[in-house]
């Protein structure tokens, strides 16, 4: 299924129903009173965070979704029928934004959770509702609400325990394809990855999820390279795993490069914990190995783990530190 994570839709509550003007009339009843009912309510329209999708991928074509509107009302003070609402179901992440791409409407974190974004127009009364002293047969009635509507963007934010990042061709695909049973593709250039995949990585009887963020590039937090939206992935995570290649000439750069998109991007990026691994070392000897790990520790504080993705090696005890933080209580986390 093609991932989708942003896409803009037209959204219309249902009008309620007129109020209907009616007399009673029954034989020997020669002055039956007014009877006229009310008109029903427009149906609502509501969004609903499901867990069984993970893609915007059913709004790309069909756009304009509608309520239906109420019945009108009926003699013998008998109600018109509510519209039905209409239900839009989205992945949980979706934020639901007005059509300036600003305002936040709504923002589905978890399955189930429900919100009504447009409410249906209120029927309109009948006549037995203006019946007094002095008018004994009313034709008046009022005529049912107008549904609202308004162009809506849904913009889907992955939900994920780690965030893979690094710049392209720096091994997150391979990193993935080797820790979870996804299948993202794979290839020796650059961009191979164009859209955020998602695994689940299993330790023992534990399980995270992985989220591998298509590579970022200098730029990024400007929108190069659609990075706004790639990195908008990341802002849920827990903790990110920055994938550095071992076979880059100057790893401090591209270290340093990563950093400053997070840091421009804000969100409180920069301020999630960071694991640095230091991927292709298969490529590598063991002291070129050792004078790039010091230099990544040195610009960044940080403790760096050398791995390769390709063969595996060094995958677990990473695996098992990310797993740590996972599981660790919100108050004993960064900000």
């Amino acid at each position: 299924m093609k991932f989708l994570d942003q896409v803009k839709v037209f959204v219309r509550s249902g009008n309620g129903g007129s109020g209907c003007v009616s007399f009673r009339r029954e034989k020997f009843i020669e002055f039956g009173g007014p009877d006229g009912g009310d008109g029903g309510k427009g149906g609502d329209v509501i969004l609903v965070a499901t867990s069984g999708l993970n893609t915007l991928i059913d709004y790309r074509y069909q756009q304009h979704f509608k309520a239906e509107g109420g019945q009108g009302g009926l003699g013998r003070h008998k109600s018109g029928r509510c519209g039905k609402d209409f239900v839009l179901e989205v992945p949980i992440g979706t934020q639901v934004f007005a059509d300036d791409k600003i305002t936040l409407l709504a923002d589905l974190q978890e399955e189930g959770q429900k919100v009504i974004l447009l409410k249906g127009g209120l029927g309109g009364k009948g006549n037995a509702h203006f019946k007094s002293s002095i008018q004994r047969a009313p034709r008046k009635s009022t005529p049912g609400e107008t549904g609202q509507e308004l162009w809506i963007w849904l913009q889907l934010k992955l939900i994920a325990d780690v965030g893979l990042v690094g710049l392209p061709n720096a091994g997150k695909s391979t990193f993935l394809r080797t820790v979870t049973s996804a299948k993202p593709k794979v290839a020796d250039y650059p961009f191979t990855t164009l859209h955020p995949q998602l695994g689940v990585v299993r330790i023992g009887y534990d399980e995270f999820i992985l989220a591998d963020i298509p590579g970022l590039i200098e730029g990024a937090s400007e929108g190069i390279g659609l990075g706004t939206r790639f990195l908008g992935h990341v802002e849920r995570c827990k903790v990110l795993l920055h994938l550095i290649s071992g076979s880059s000439e100057d790893v401090v750069q591209d270290y340093q490069v990563i950093r400053n998109e997070l840091r421009q991007y804000d969100a409180g990026l920069e301020h999630k914990i960071e694991i640095i691994g230091l991927n292709k070392c298969d490529l590598l000897s063991q002291e070129e190995i050792m004078d790039k790990m010091m230099q990544l520790s040195a610009v960044s504080g940080a403790k760096i783990l050398p791995l390769s993705a390709k063969t595996g090696k060094g995958t677990e005890p990473i695996l098992k530190l990310l797993l740590q933080i996972t599981r660790q209580e919100p108050e004993e986390k960064e900000c």
